[in-house]
């Protein structure tokens, strides 16, 4: 979890065809906040197999913000979940809001190093912000990732371009402001991802209106909302 404003959530998305089966997998093996890298409730989980020695050295940054700067960054699980889903529909846009200390930044710029995407993520507190952008130079995806600092409910509507993913991951009672402000910016067949939607933390209001408009699918599972904007 994260601070963009006072609060915090995560919120979701729809996969289909080989992603997913990939998601269910993932939400299913999702490890609690307090366990490492790739230890999933499953024997079966694995930690990632680098492919080449810069994902090595990106996932050594990452197992080092864990260590150090674990202020409620996304578990592991749902950092590699955002990876998958990015890459595997080919994401050329994603906007984050909430960035904390980068954690789950890096994890979208491994995928759009592949996709040749951009981030842009919104934070609102002056020192996470630094925290994300000194991240994100060592992970060599300074040139992929914007960091806009300040109150997203306003830096947002300075948005034009069209967003393959939006991750919400800032105040909870925020999210249908947020979801109302971007939503005609997502394009039919993008994801909408938001995190700890559950009873004690969701906000009713997003819940009514993620799962009433007929214009999006959504799920929810382990906490995580997954919602797909209809063609």
């Amino acid at each position: 979890m994260k601070h963009v404003t006072r609060s915090t959530i995560v919120a979701g998305a729809v996969v289909i065809g080989v992603a997913g089966i990939l998601l269910s997998t993932a939400l299913a093996q999702r490890p609690g906040r307090g366990t490492g890298r790739g230890q999933g409730d499953s024997q079966l989980e694995k930690p990632p197999v680098p492919k080449n020695d810069n994902e090595k050295k990106i996932l050594g940054i990452l197992d080092d913000i864990l260590e150090r700067q674990r202020y409620r960054n996304v578990p592991p699980q749902d950092g590699r979940l955002l990876r998958i889903l990015t890459e595997s529909m080919n994401a050329k846009n994603v906007v984050e809001i909430g960035t904390s200390t980068g954690y789950s930044g890096i994890w979208f710029g491994m995928a759009l190093q592949k996709t040749g995407g951009k981030l842009t993520t919104f934070e609102i507190d002056a020192g996470r912000a630094a925290t994300a952008r000194a991240n994100f130079k060592r992970a060599g995806m300074a040139d992929i990732i914007t960091i806009v600092e300040g109150d997203a409910h306003d830096e947002v509507k300075k948005l034009k371009d069209t967003i393959d993913i939006l991750f919400l991951d800032a105040d909870k009672e925020g999210y249908v402001d947020y979801l109302n402000k971007l939503l005609p910016l997502v394009r039919p067949g993008g994801l909408i991802i938001a995190h700890n939607i559950n009873p004690r933390m969701a906000d009713p209001k997003y819940i009514e209106a993620i799962t009433t408009n007929p214009n999006l699918e959504t799920i929810v599972r382990t906490e995580v909302g997954l919602t797909l904007k209809k063609g």
